[in-house]
């Protein structure tokens, strides 16, 4: 099954990892949580290669929070399998952006799991949204789109796996 979404590779930060035990329910299968967990380590990750690891944003005063997550679970995943996660920035407006993931079955690149998350960046004081700096705005290209553009293959792994830890 193709994913809905278009994957280019300029725009892409990519990490592949074998699943660990620890990541399995009860029902013998990753853990929906544990998804949650990967896409929230995998941005910290591909923030910090961008330029922006945690450090710079609590000394700038100014953090991202997660306004909501939505995921489609299209297949399981279990323990001991390659998996790849894919993630992306697919909108940017002036205090918020739109972080897409896919994961996939390294073996056989069958679609996982396609997720987004919004974001929205506040003053770490007031809680409240602030304007996203130019300065961050512009370490992030827009990436992929819904269909209608050229599909390429696309990312390199740049990263180590997420932690097992959370």
């Amino acid at each position: 099954m193709a994913s809905k979404f278009t994957v280019l590779a300029p725009h892409l930060f990519t990490t592949t990892f074998t699943i660990p035990e620890e990541a399995i329910d009860e029902l013998g299968h990753v853990s929906n949580l544990k998804h949650i967990a990967w896409m929230q380590e995998i941005a910290i990750q591909h923030s910090a290669a961008q330029g922006w690891p945690v450090e710079r944003y609590l000394q700038s005063g100014a953090v991202w929070v997660v306004r909501s997550h939505f995921i489609t679970y299209l297949r399981p995943a279990y323990q001991g399998e390659l998996i790849t996660i894919r993630t992306w920035i697919g909108e940017i407006k002036q205090r918020s952006c739109v972080r897409k993931y896919l994961v996939l079955r390294a073996t056989d690149q069958s679609v996982l799991v396609e997720a987004e998350t919004k974001w929205v960046y506040i003053d770490r004081r007031s809680g409240r949204p602030v304007r996203i700096p130019s300065d961050l705005r512009n370490a992030f290209d827009l990436g992929p789109t819904q269909q209608g553009e050229e599909k390429a293959d696309g990312g390199e792994s740049t990263e180590p796996a997420p932690s097992q830890a959370t």
